[in-house]
């Protein structure tokens, strides 16, 4: 069990290490992040419910509707709501590349306990392509949202809501992706590849570009402060 549980886990803190240790400027407060991870992890359990609900009342007549539309959406959804009403105001967020940190807390709090689930119900005979997959795609979902939560916090007023319905688009959109790849059972292999190449390489640049607006916040804060 102890194993079990340490190979469930595992992915996602690598994973949010990565991203924490690339701040460049101040350590978001791990207090913070945490509570953010944990709101993330018990989302999983309503989520869960929700979909089981659906799945026996057989509301949706194709798998495409109940796999791609559906589930993406209400996962994005949840992480879009927690990080609005939990975080979006909060006086720790002080810059855009903090959106980042608790979008990829809030993802992978979700992703590792249904990781959890997952490997205690079928074993780790499919941990490693977990780990690459569904735990890594979750978690540049959440630095996709959480950018544009950043850019929306940080922008003008007449922007914020632009940027706030973006934040929730994009990782829906790259969710379904995902998940329509997933379903094409016969050459998923071949697209799902290239598509993780572009989702990594479309986060990081997030990142890159967090970086740089918050490098302009600091030295405008100096600036503030100088004078």
């Amino acid at each position: 069990m102890f194993i079990l549980l340490t190979v469930a886990i595992a992915p996602g803190l690598a994973l949010f290490s990565y991203f924490y240790l690339r701040k460049q400027i101040a350590k978001e407060p791990s207090r913070t992040l945490f509570h953010t991870f944990i709101y993330g992890a018990i989302m999983t359990f309503p989520i869960l419910f929700i979909q089981y609900v659906f799945e026996e009342e057989h509301v949706f007549s194709s798998e495409f509707l109940q796999a791609v539309v559906f589930t993406s959406g209400l996962e994005e959804f949840f992480k879009w709501l927690i990080l609005l009403i939990a975080i979006y105001r909060h006086m720790e967020f002080e810059d855009v590349y903090d959106g980042i940190l608790y979008g990829a807390s809030v993802s992978l709090g979700f992703a590792t306990v249904e990781n959890i689930i997952y490997l205690l119900t079928f074993g780790m005979d499919t941990a490693f392509l977990r780990a690459l997959l569904p735990v890594s795609s979750h978690a540049l979902f959440g630095v996709v949202m959480g950018y544009y939560i950043g850019r929306a916090k940080f922008a003008v007023e007449s922007n914020k809501r632009w940027a706030l319905f973006i934040a929730f688009l994009a990782p829906y959109f790259l969710h379904c992706v995902y998940n329509t790849i997933l379903l094409i059972h016969d050459i998923w292999l071949y697209l799902i590849i290239p598509f993780m190449l572009f989702l990594w390489w479309f986060g990081l640049t997030r990142v890159k570009y967090a970086h740089t607006f918050a490098m302009r916040q600091f030295r405008r804060k100096a600036r503030i402060n100088q004078d």
